[in-house]
């Protein structure tokens, strides 16, 4: 049993190892981008759920903060201050599907096909999520959920989804460079951590444990590799439901996906699990904290549709253009370190997070800190300079 427990700690371990300087380099990037772009424009720039609205949403949920807790406080602030529903569902979920960092990881641990079918993929999401609300969110839940989320009942990260620290005055570089700019930047880069690090955490700990316990037979039965049709219809089907149990949301997710494809899951079943972080238990509550149980169950039953019916399109797609990969070898399959190139650009970047965290420290980050979880009012009038 130790032997077994330890197998799966050194698997998480050499996973972790493997996606150390593409997350540094993806929530750097990240940081780069909401110091220089504010979120205080939003509700106006998200009036309605015309095609303009709905694009501008998919821009700036793409500026935003990979964590999927923030995400979603951020999507009922700007819904409370008169954006748009539809708009603001369209921003949460580009939040967490068209980001740099994301897309970073999923090259290095399944391919560049995955990263591509996401950035296409996310955008088909959300033209059918709007169909599904233009067709069934009657008035009368909108407004039950609107009088709910005027309730201010608190989720997760709603101050560090509201925290104004975007500098912008000024050319752009000028604005990254700038000292305030800088400060920023750190500050970004450290609070995105802390807000998504658990979730990191638990999916190596997840992967590492499925990957060294669970045999291949077991997977291959699962996702019915033994008959290729029914697997790229049960694919897109069975990925958003085993997301929702696993607990694990924002780039957390991309080891376990990794598993899944080594274990036999779909193209387009990857795909699925990985829009799915949305619809995990935990930000399931939330969703019923924040808009009622019924908006709660809407939000499942669409969002889901809207996951599964957009992976199935991209399997579809990517299989015509020959853009499936014919071999699943993800990089989760060796419990061990080796001084390679990863180990040096490890090292390179671990010395960059460390001056963004020493700025952080320098520049009153510890504070800001504590605001991560303080009502969004609060964290918003402290955090402005």
């Amino acid at each position: 049993m130790i032997a077994l427990i330890v197998n799966a700690l050194l698997m998480a371990f050499s996973m972790g190892w493997e996606i150390l300087w593409p997350l540094i380099l993806g929530f750097a990037l990240s940081a780069v981008v909401q110091a220089v772009v504010s979120h205080s424009e939003m509700s106006r720039l998200l009036p309605d759920d015309s095609p303009r609205s709905i694009a501008i949403a998919l821009g700036l949920g793409a500026a935003s903060s990979s964590c999927s807790y923030a995400a979603v406080a951020l999507a009922r602030s700007i819904f409370r201050k008169g954006a748009n529903f539809t708009a603001a569902m369209a921003f949460e979920l580009a939040s967490t599907n068209l980001v740099l960092e994301l897309s970073i990881i999923m090259i290095v641990l399944l391919g560049w096909q995955f990263a591509l079918a996401e950035f296409i993929g996310a955008p088909i999401m959300v033209a059918i999520l709007v169909v599904l609300f233009r067709t069934f969110l009657t008035p009368r839940l909108l407004r039950e959920a609107k009088e709910q989320a005027d309730r201010g009942i608190a989720g997760r990260m709603e101050g560090h989804a509201e925290m104004a620290m975007s500098v912008t005055e000024g050319p752009l570089w000028q604005r990254i460079t700038s000292q305030e700019g800088l400060t920023a930047i750190s500050h970004y880069f450290v609070m995105d951590w802390a807000a998504v690090w658990l979730d990191i955490a638990g999916g190596l700990l997840i992967a590492g444990a499925l990957t060294a316990w669970v045999p291949n037979d077991f997977w291959q039965a699962f996702f019915v590799v033994d008959h290729p049709l029914l697997a790229k219809i049960w694919g897109p089907l069975i990925g958003p439901a085993v997301a929702i149990i696993s607990f694990v949301c924002s780039v957390g997710n991309i080891p376990l996906a990794a598993v899944l494809w080594n274990g036999g899951i779909s193209f387009g079943g990857v795909i699925a699990f990985i829009f799915a972080d949305l619809i995990v238990l935990p930000i399931l509550d939330i969703y019923r904290r924040y808009y009622g149980f019924r908006m709660m169950r809407f939000l499942l039953i669409t969002f889901y549709v809207s996951m599964a019916a957009a992976a199935l399109i991209v399997d579809a797609v990517f299989e015509l253009l020959g853009l499936v990969p014919q071999q699943k070898q993800a990089r989760v399959v060796e419990a061990s370190i080796s001084w390679n190139y990863t180990t040096w650009l490890n090292i390179v970047f671990l010395i960059l997070a460390a001056l963004l965290v020493w700025r952080f420290f320098r520049t009153g980050g510890p504070e800001m800190l504590r605001m991560m979880n303080r009502p969004a009012a609060m964290a918003t009038e402290e955090s402005k300079p």
